[in-house]
């Protein structure tokens, strides 16, 4: 049984509120100029390097471990991209580039990964990285000695191989062609024990404090590897009350916000920088599969042939985002199976036939617990719930404090279904569909399906990509055929930026890079 891990988006989206139109491509003050969704800020302006400072407007307080190996939210690790490195990390284009290391070999059998270190690498602490730390990050996320690895998908680590003092060797129990990936995972200095309070790492921003509820302070590393921050400071600024933040970015206490919905950007106007992507999630109506009457495919089949979720597209966000089938993504490339979103098109009599065949011909009463602080999924919870009064379901919308929902939704499993988006914290197609096999502690949904569990088996144990790439989206099948979840979209997603600043890009999977962004200079 996996660790307890929460992939969970719930943390960090704000609001994509009902009505008004979708994100804007980018707009700058006095500029009505719109580009198509993919669009990065196009400003030639040069960027003002000394003594700029920036406040970002984040959604909640980072409630998890600051240590980022013990760090389970999305919200924190996409804060912490900025502090925290891995031997490689990713580019804006999904690749893995070299970081902490300044090159790398694969065997051909993918169970040999060998890392030659940058020269001159830092903490923030001042200290020289190692091979000695590189070692200590791995091993330690491998260390199952209470139990299970500190990260799951470190169980695969065999022995980690000093070579010389710049050389690390992996070697991996079994072939995983996906291992790179989870090599972005931090590397910490090996002697010392304070990352829960005072986080050190090796990006371009150092963490230097943290004030409950209010803010998290970072500033530059000027000990950069790398090309240097732009910026001189970070305030990352609590913001809440998601009604807030069109008067906070206005009034100029915050510079900046991101996951930002319709309403919010219409009542900006022409005074940001707006900046579109998409958020690299799976936002769905997730199903307790052991819960009556959920328990019976039948239902859930009927429950996805009822609802419609263009018009949930077209509510929040103006049609804007991406209708998906199934747990995984666009940006997922190879893996994504785009046909899914089409096989329960919206038939309402088909599924009245199915609560029939169910034994729920007069439908049934169902609660969607939905965290209170994330309107979007709440939004998108109510035109749901109005879909669903079309076969005589009566979805009662329960609101909760996030808290709450991770105790009793998350990990207790104390609910009928919920409204969340579920993000991958690598890119892997492993990051999105783990989490559904037969108990998995992260599975909480309860769902289980021998065909499932075996094929995820042999997508482990096979170093060939094809089939690794089979196995995975018959995978994806199986949750559409079992109709695990009522599949919603991977929603849009709008940064403004007060328009002295630039420069901000998009990831394809939750990361907030900073780095980028710079002062204009005027």
């Amino acid at each position: 049984m996996k660790k307890f891990q929460a992939r969970l988006v719930g943390t960090l989206v704000l609001t994509l509120a009902l009505a008004l139109g979708g994100c804007a491509g980018e707009k700058t003050a006095g500029d009505d100029s719109r580009t198509d969704s993919s669009s990065q800020s196009s400003s030639t302006e040069s960027p003002q390097e000394e003594g700029s400072s920036i406040v970002v407007g984040i959604p909640q307080d980072l409630e998890d471990s600051l240590d980022p190996h013990k760090a389970e939210m999305a919200g924190t690790r996409e804060i912490f991209f900025n502090v925290f490195e891995g031997l490689v990390k990713p580019d804006t284009e999904g690749n893995f580039v070299d970081a902490v290391a300044s090159s790398h070999t694969i065997s051909e059998d993918h169970k040999t990964y060998t890392f030659t270190l940058r020269e001159g690498v830092k903490f923030h602490n001042g200290a020289l990285v190692t091979v000695d730390d590189v070692k200590y990050s791995i091993e330690r996320c491998a260390d199952a000695s209470e139990g299970e690895p500190l990260v799951p998908a470190f169980s695969v680590v065999d022995k980690v191989n000093v070579l010389d003092d710049q050389t690390v060797e992996i070697v991996l129990k079994n072939p995983d062609t996906e291992f790179l990936a989870y090599l972005t995972t931090a590397i910490i200095p090996k002697d010392y024990d304070q990352q829960d309070a005072q986080p050190v790492g090796t990006g371009p921003f150092k963490y230097v404090s943290r004030t409950p509820q209010d803010n998290i302070i970072m500033e530059k590393n000027d000990e950069y590897w790398g090309e240097p921050a732009k910026l001189d400071k970070i305030t990352f600024k609590v913001l809440t009350d998601a009604n807030a933040v069109v008067t906070n970015l206005k009034g100029g206490s915050v510079d900046m916000c991101f996951h930002l919905n319709a309403t919010q950007i219409a009542g900006l106007g022409d005074d940001f920088r707006i900046f579109e992507g998409t958020m690299n999630l799976v936002q769905a109506l997730y199903l307790n599969n052991k819960e009556k009457p959920f328990d019976d495919v039948k239902v859930r089949q009927a429950l996805c042939y009822a609802v419609n979720p263009q018009e949930v597209l077209d509510m929040v966000s103006d049609g804007k985002g991406a209708i998906v089938g199934t747990s995984m993504f666009p940006a997922f490339g190879k893996y994504y199976l785009p046909e899914l979103a089409d096989v329960y098109n919206q038939d309402v009599e088909k599924a009245k036939q199915l609560l029939k065949e169910a034994g729920y011909e007069d439908g049934f009463e169902m609660t969607i617990t939905v965290p209170s602080n994330y309107q979007q999924h709440v939004d998108a919870a109510q035109i749901l719930a109005e879909q669903l009064k079309a076969i005589s379901v009566d979805a009662k919308i329960e609101l909760i404090e996030w808290d709450s929902w991770l105790s009793d939704v998350y990990m207790e499993r104390q609910f009928h279904s919920t409204v969340v988006g579920v993000d991958a914290a690598t890119l892997t197609a492993r990051a999105m569909l783990d989490r559904f096999v037969s108990g998995d502690e992260s599975n909480f949904i309860n769902f289980e399906n021998q065909e499932y569990d075996e094929m995820f088996e042999k997508a482990l144990g096979t170093a060939d990509d094809a089939e690794q790439v089979k196995y995975y989206q018959r995978m994806e099948e199986i949750l559409n055929e079992e109709a695990a979840n009522v599949y919603i979209q991977d929603m849009a997603d709008c940064v403004a930026m007060n328009p002295k600043f630039d420069g901000y890009e998009f990831y394809p999977l939750y990361a907030l890079d900073m780095s980028k962004v710079y002062l204009v200079e005027e």
